[in-house]
């Protein structure tokens, strides 16, 4: 039973209009625009759902699909959470939790393209010849404070431990 809802809302995701860097809604494709062979490979992905046309058919099977995705991606996401503190790969675990989420819905899709720009903008300023000298410097001398540091314990106190 299609009444076409789901179409219409998938439709109004895209028609929003939130732009980032001057581009509209849909994802843009990384192809080269002279080269026809893959142009028509990668056509832009729009906002929206990622189900199956079968499950997308039925309003039922398409909520319970979205309960679904959204019980794992929000459940990957609190182990990543949990991973922060602890051992293991905190941060990469969120980000796939919020991939599964960005699977079915816009917000997630849009967050995970909103990260994607912050990180590759932090990326070229850290490959900046001046912000990378700066960082050097600061490195040579943090390492240098934490050298003279443990000098002066072990020339007042030796290497017996404190405890």
């Amino acid at each position: 039973m299609n009444d076409g809802r789901h179409e219409e809302r998938g439709r109004q995701a895209m028609d929003t209009g939130v732009t980032t860097n001057g581009a509209s809604s849909t994802r843009e494709a990384d192809s080269d625009p002279a080269d026809p062979t893959t142009k028509a490979a990668k056509e832009p992905k729009p906002f929206g759902s990622r189900a199956p046309a079968f499950i997308k058919r039925s309003k039922p099977l398409h909520m319970t699909w979205q309960i679904g995705v959204a019980v794992i991606g929000f459940a990957i996401i609190v182990a990543g959470i949990i991973m922060l503190p602890l051992p293991g790969p905190g941060w990469a675990v969120i980000f796939l939790g919020l991939a599964v989420l960005g699977t079915e819905f816009v917000w997630a899709q849009r967050t995970l393209l909103w990260t994607k720009d912050k990180v590759t903008k932090a990326a070229n300023r850290a490959l900046d010849p001046k912000t990378r000298r700066r960082n050097m410097i600061m490195l040579v001398i943090g390492l240098i404070l934490i050298g003279a540091a443990v000098a002066l314990y072990l020339v007042k106190y030796g290497m017996a431990l404190p405890f």
